[in-house]
């Protein structure tokens, strides 16, 4: 695929690029009414919202898909410092502000939930509400994260601190990125990762490759034309913008001292695939929902889904965002549902 292609956008959806403090950011909007601002993770585009950008506008909502800062057609700065947590809550303020909106209901995914619960904490005077897809909130503790993360694999390396060294996951990935976002995807995807030893893929053996114990199937969700977008687009941009995210975790948690164990208030929303291994080592984050999200609205788990929810599953997802956003005040449910 040249690197110049058309990307797969959804039909009435229009992309365009917005100034940020340090840069431009580029989205794909659709839609008019009250503004959703979805954020992805990694290694995600906007194109990880392509299911829901037309069915949020077409349930009356102005929804915009980002690229990241360090993602895709958005500025890319070379300092780690520049992918602090703030510069990425100023970067959604500014896309509010750019886009003639005062206020958003913001939604993240993976990396792009630690975002967007960020932006809620730090700007609840823009963020009015909050949905969170895989990763839980987890308020800021008293460890360190890397010390955290250097504890935890034993004889075999986590894969945050694989990732932290800089250089080390791009000499993995560059050389195939294609194929190595393939093994990724279908790894964590629902439908294709291993049926046994999920957690495996996330721990490096010594002298060894994250990719080792990538799976070799495609998932069902994921076309060739899907796929080839997204090679280029990490071809062209390489993957140290996106990887830097992982390397300015202890600058967070140095930034956020003040906001330690601060709950976020704001109606939300929680879903998650029940196989995504975030919600196992996460299950603690889960459990204190009630005072960490008091304002949550609904949550759920959708069964036979991996870490790609809003892909792998888009129906569901869809109906539990635009049922949310129809009733953001309604009454907190007792426990999460769980659909097939």
């Amino acid at each position: 695929m040249s690197q110049e292609a058309s990307p797969p956008t959804p039909a009435g959806a229009r992309h365009r690029t917005v100034d940020v403090p340090d840069g431009r950011i580029h989205l794909v909007e659709q839609g008019t009414g009250p503004l959703v601002l979805l954020v992805h993770g990694f290694p995600e585009l906007w194109h990880s919202w392509r299911h829901q950008l037309p069915a949020l506008a077409a349930a009356g909502y102005r929804a915009v898909a980002v690229d990241v800062r360090g993602y895709g057609r958005s500025s890319a700065p070379d300092a780690v410092e520049a992918y602090r947590i703030g510069a990425h809550v100023e970067d959604n303020v500014a896309i509010v502000r750019a886009l003639g909106e005062e206020t958003a209901v913001i939604v993240g995914h993976d990396w792009g939930s630690t975002i967007a619960a960020q932006s809620a904490l730090l700007r609840p005077d823009v963020f009015t509400a909050l949905g969170l897809l895989g990763v839980p909130y987890a308020p800021r503790g008293g460890m360190r994260p890397t010390d955290a993360f250097a504890m935890i694999g034993g004889d075999e390396e986590f894969y945050v601190s694989y990732f932290q060294e800089p250089g080390r996951a791009e000499a993995e990935i560059e050389p195939d990125v294609r194929g190595w976002l393939a093994g990724f995807y279908a790894t964590l995807a629902g439908d294709t990762m291993p049926a046994t030893g999920e957690g495996a893929v996330f721990f490096v053996p010594k002298g060894g490759r994250l990719s080792d114990r990538f799976v070799k199937e495609r998932p069902s969700w994921l076309t060739d034309e899907e796929l080839d977008f997204c090679a280029a687009e990490f071809e062209r941009t390489g993957l140290t913008g996106a990887l830097n995210r992982y390397r300015s975790m202890d600058r967070d948690w140095e930034d956020m001292a003040d906001f330690d164990g601060a709950p976020i208030t704001q109606p939300s929303l929680f879903v998650a695939g029940e196989r995504d291994a975030s919600i196992a080592w996460l299950a603690d984050a889960i459990k204190a929902f009630p005072s960490t999200l008091p304002g949550l609205v609904s949550s759920h788990l959708v069964e036979g889904s991996g870490h790609w929810v809003q892909q792998e599953r888009p129906d569901e997802v869809n109906r539990f965002l635009t049922d949310w956003l129809h009733a953001l005040n309604g009454p907190t449910p007792p426990a999460p549902t769980r659909t097939r």
